[in-house]
């Protein structure tokens, strides 16, 4: 196995207010990095250096909105001159549109490609562009996604955008391994974040959504009391550090990733199919039976 001669110093991490973000921003803090945490939610952000602080560690909060390729190199920028070349940049910022295919809108399309895709192609550009002119080793790390590896029929644009975030990511390998320069794609299963809650749901009853998004709440709050959770953000951080480690190509992270990306390989054709139960209409039932507009109870 390859080691990395990587020592992260200097670690920039988008959507790092929440989820894996966060539990990126943490542990590289832990192990002596100076995190550069950047968020849209310059709030999110801030409690995320908070919490760093309170535990003797460096870093900063930025605000960052990752589908602006302006705002990138702004951002690229001020990093540059404040605080030097990053060693790491982790390309975290992500949100999903769900909804049959049929039911979503070019403005939905564009929605999820411009946060979970191009924002990723403008951070690498900006930054492998950065590590490659001041001559530093570094290493890039995106966050795709178990979707990327198995179709599901009502999340077709998250599906295809984490797709492209793993394409993208293997392409840049080859193509920036000789500058000194390595990406990794990290691609996590069912993990307990707040993307389901942040979700939009394109041709569902507002309140089965509203409804999901409790529940969602719910069941993050119970996990946050279990001395360790199954679902944890931190599984995907240790990813992440394993990732630059070991100048891994592509992390699949929990048991669900595992099985799609091995099926994606020995059995392609009941890859295709396991999700195929799974349609708006039996997603709007189910949500219907749950507020009990329907069905036997």
């Amino acid at each position: 196995m390859k080691f990395n001669d990587i020592d992260p110093r200097l670690v920039v991490v988008t959507g790092a207010g929440s989820g894996i973000g966060r539990a990126t921003a943490l542990r590289f803090a832990r192990h002596g990095a100076q995190v550069i945490v950047s968020d849209i939610d310059k709030d999110a952000a801030l409690g995320t250096v908070a919490i760093i602080r309170s535990k003797g560690h460096r870093a900063v909060a930025m605000q960052l909105d990752v589908t602006d390729p302006a705002a990138w190199t702004e951002f690229a920028r001020d990093v540059h001159a404040d605080h030097g070349v990053p060693d790491v940049l982790v390309n975290n910022a992500g949100m999903l549109v769900s909804g049959a295919f049929l039911d979503l809108e070019p403005q939905d399309w564009e929605r999820q490609l411009g946060v979970n895709l191009l924002g990723v192609v403008y951070g690498c550009r900006a930054f492998g562009r950065l590590m490659i002119d001041e001559g530093k080793r570094g290493h890039i790390v995106n966050i795709a996604s178990a979707a990327a590896f198995t179709p599901t029929p009502v999340m077709s644009a998250y599906s295809v955008s984490k797709a492209g975030v793993k394409m993208l990511t293997e392409c840049l390998r080859l193509e920036l391994a000789p500058k000194g320069v390595g990406v990794s794609a990290i691609c996590p299963g069912v993990i307990n974040t707040n993307i389901g809650a942040h979700a939009v749901a394109v041709g569902v009853d507002q309140a089965l959504v509203e409804r999901g998004q409790q529940i969602m709440t719910q069941v993050q709050e119970l996990a946050q009391r279990l001395p360790f959770s199954p679902m944890s953000p931190d599984l995907v951080a240790r990813a992440v550090e394993r990732a630059v480690h070991y100048d891994l190509a592509v992390v699949p992270v929990r048991t669900e990733a595992w099985l799609g990306y091995f099926m994606l390989r020995i059995a392609p054709g009941v890859n295709r199919r396991m999700t195929q139960p799974l349609s708006m209409e039996r997603i709007q039932a189910a949500g219907e039976m749950l507020l009990g507009r329907g069905g036997t109870r």
